[in-house]
């Protein structure tokens, strides 16, 4: 499919959560465990400095599987919860189709485990058939190795679906650190997820006396 750039547009964008069950987190080997932790409740707050709808749904949480990390339910207490019994396939649940739906949104930011099957095929696919444009927030996203989580990816994109960083959906969402939310927001988020851009944020506040670079 030939690539066509849409930017994320925070008042088109709705994130979903897509299997970040505990019991599923432990399948992740292409990410380190600390990286993908990290990413995984860095997706979830997006949502929360953006004002974004979110929906969150989970496989039979009863299982192996487990249940979605408490501090994903406490970040988004009203947000549906769909709680899948069988549906590998996220898009075959009606309540799921249903919440999305209501959203009127037609941009979806989405992340999940495994890459290669609730991404991927459970979502991505119904959802470009339906005219949506999708978003994979691919450093949230983790299978069972590299190999399939390239495979994964790139099945994606041949489905026109731009496959982008956690800073990259946090930059297209921002767009200017003029902008509200903008830099007094997503410094603190910046430095709390990706502490390598936090770093370089602490690094030049250190070398400012009075909003002058020091030594001049």
């Amino acid at each position: 499919m030939p690539f066509k750039y849409e930017r994320i547009d925070k008042d088109k964008a709705v994130l979903l959560v897509v299997d970040h069950q505990e019991g599923l987190y432990a399948l992740v080997r292409d990410a380190n465990p600390t990286f993908m932790k990290n990413n995984i409740l860095a997706h979830a707050e997006l949502a929360k400095i953006f004002n974004l709808p979110t929906v969150l749904t989970s496989s039979t949480e009863t299982g192996p599987n487990g249940p979605l990390p408490a501090e994903i339910l406490a970040m988004h207490p009203d947000a549906p919860l769909i709680k899948r019994q069988g549906e590998v396939n996220a898009w075959d649940n009606p309540d799921f189709q249903a919440a999305v739906k209501a959203t009127g949104k037609t941009q979806v930011i989405l992340a999940g485990i495994t890459t290669d099957v609730r991404p991927t095929r459970s979502i991505v696919f119904p959802f470009t058939n339906a005219g949506y444009t999708v978003y994979a927030n691919s450093d949230a996203s983790g299978t069972f190795n590299e190999k399939t989580g390239r495979e994964a990816n790139d099945r994606l994109r041949a489905a026109g679906v731009q496959v982008l960083s956690l800073f990259a959906v946090s930059c297209e969402l921002m767009r200017d650190w003029r902008n509200t939310p903008g830099a007094k927001e997503m410094m603190p988020f910046f430095d709390k997820y990706l502490p390598e851009y936090g770093m370089l944020a602490r690094a030049h506040d250190a070398a400012l006396q009075d909003g002058t670079p020091s030594g001049l």
